[in-house]
């Protein structure tokens, strides 16, 4: 038995209009494509912006209000607040007001590093001053020959079994703790690190600059596009 082909109907090119109307409809998929890139690397521009831009506001508004924002860095005030913390700081106008309880920021006598620890005792005590020739602290008199008092904070952590070694003069308080927020110190010390600004500046400028090549890869594309556009055009107004 012999098989003869089927016939088939000989295939015709696409006319003008139809090859415009498949030129324009892959113009539309690269739009929403190129729309679609476009919205995705501006959000990652938004996103990486408004995060650095916290980490520069969110002290700086405490600051407006004559506040401070501190990064705890050990744990000798836990469970009030630990490491990673952050605590506001409110200045101390009038020692005065000092109570008994009261969380607070202070140098220790002979060092410059912040500590902050609670009020345990408000006590006065005689300002003492190093003799030259024996090297003993003795303690300052006034004209009558009475010690000159002074007010000391005597301070313990609450993680601590002990009190702190060394009572405090008032003169040496940084402020008041007003508030405690978990994990926010955390996240400030790596936001204002040379990586964290590395991880939220490095992606905008990235999408920035790949909006800018897209943008230059797509106007190339449209050239062809637009010229075989405008053949089409020509194609039907002279079969019209």
């Amino acid at each position: 038995m012999t098989l003869l082909p089927v016939p088939t109907a000989p295939r015709r090119r696409p006319g003008p209009r139809l090859r415009l109307r498949l030129r324009l409809r892959l113009r539309l998929r690269r739009v929403d494509r190129g729309r679609a890139v476009r919205t995705a690397l501006w959000s990652l521009v938004v996103v990486c912006a408004g995060a650095y831009a916290a980490s520069l506001l969110v002290p700086f508004w405490y600051g407006l209000h004559d506040q401070r924002l501190l990064i705890v860095t050990s744990g000798s005030m836990a469970p009030a607040f630990r490491a990673g913390d952050a605590v506001v700081l409110q200045p101390v106008e009038d020692p005065s007001d000092l109570r008994t309880g009261q969380v607070v920021s202070f140098w220790p006598p002979g060092s410059d590093e912040l500590v902050t620890h609670r009020i345990e005792e408000l006590t006065r005590r005689p300002v003492l001053e190093q003799q030259e020739a024996t090297g003993r602290m003795v303690p300052v008199l006034d004209r009558a020959g009475r010690p000159i008092l002074r007010e000391y904070l005597v301070t313990r952590g609450d993680a601590n079994p002990t009190r702190d070694p060394d009572a405090v003069p008032v003169s040496r308080v940084r402020g008041v703790v007003l508030a405690a927020h978990a994990h926010w110190g955390a996240v400030l010390s790596w936001a204002h690190s040379d990586l964290g600004r590395l991880v939220m500046l490095a992606p905008p400028l990235a999408a920035l600059a790949g909006m800018e090549v897209t943008a230059v890869v797509r106007a190339r594309r449209e050239r062809p596009d637009r010229a075989a556009r405008d053949r089409g055009r020509t194609d039907e107004l002279v079969l019209d």
